[in-house]
């Protein structure tokens, strides 16, 4: 079960990867007025939910404790990033305050991750 919890993690942080990348490769873009949801930041928000999902019903399956607050406020913020990048990702110019937010967004759900225990 460790085994299939890690390779979960593994396709998390890779979820987080194609989303935040996304963002960083465009920020000259956003400061321009140009940036764009890519295919990437899309399907790196959607591996990002139905792996946190996955991984959230492991550990209840292990019998692990989990702070359903935490996820909750995740998962807030993953749905409004998802959201944005879905409506946004067939737009020409996604707009400075609808980028803006899915990178903040974004991190703060990594932060979130990391530093809420």
């Amino acid at each position: 079960m460790n085994v299939l919890l890690n390779v979960f993690v593994a396709l998390h942080v890779i979820g987080i990867a194609a989303l935040l990348g996304g963002f960083l490769t465009q920020m000259k873009a956003m400061g321009a007025g140009t940036a764009r949801m890519v295919p990437g930041m899309l399907h790196g928000a959607l591996t990002m939910l139905v792996t946190g999902m996955a991984l959230v019903g492991l550990n209840q399956a292990q019998g692990s404790a989990v702070d359903n607050v935490k996820i909750g406020v995740k998962l807030a913020l993953l749905v409004i990033v998802l959201g944005l990048v879905y409506v946004k990702r067939d737009d020409e110019r996604a707009g400075k305050g609808p980028f803006a937010a899915v990178g903040a967004l974004t991190t703060a759900n990594v932060f979130i991750a990391v530093l809420w225990t």
